[in-house]
């Protein structure tokens, strides 16, 4: 699997390997890339996934373009203290992903919380995601309750 990630090209704000059509392998790597740079909290670098007229819905938010996406991440991250996702490939068909995920934090009151969603990815040819659906609900945990650390 690392052969084929390391052949393709280094990602850019315009592009950002792997690029559909997707294959197993390949909707794989490109589920672990987006969870590996949502555990890094920065709005930037994942901001730089999605295309500059990007489309989302995260809950009841609609969102559009890379800087309303990065401004909700950086709301998000400000509120969801000590962060951690993980994200499962459900399914996938040339350009579409459907993926499921998890992710647990704590609010400043050290509340935990686990959000469980499903989401629905769509992709330009440049790899980068251009609508992104997620639906989510949220459950109050104690913290001895993690899974996610």
């Amino acid at each position: 699997m690392w052969d084929a990630v390391l052949a393709q090209p280094a990602p850019t704000a315009e592009g950002r390997p792997p690029f559909p059509p997707f294959t197993l392998e390949t909707a794989l790597q490109k589920v672990q890339a987006a969870e590996d740079a949502w555990n890094s909290c920065d709005p930037d670098r994942v901001a730089l996934a999605y295309t500059p007229d990007s489309e989302w819905r995260n809950r009841t938010e609609f969102l559009r373009g890379r800087e309303e996406i990065r401004a909700f991440l950086r709301r998000k991250w400000d509120r969801e203290l000590d962060y951690r996702l993980k994200k499962e490939l459900w399914s996938f068909g040339e350009n579409r992903m459907a993926v499921r995920f998890e992710y647990e934090f704590h609010d400043a009151a050290r509340q935990w919380w686990r959000a469980y969603g499903n989401e629905m990815w769509e992709f330009a040819p440049n790899g980068l995601m251009q609508r992104r659906f997620a639906s989510i609900n949220d459950l109050a945990i104690r913290e001895d309750e993690r899974r996610l650390r």
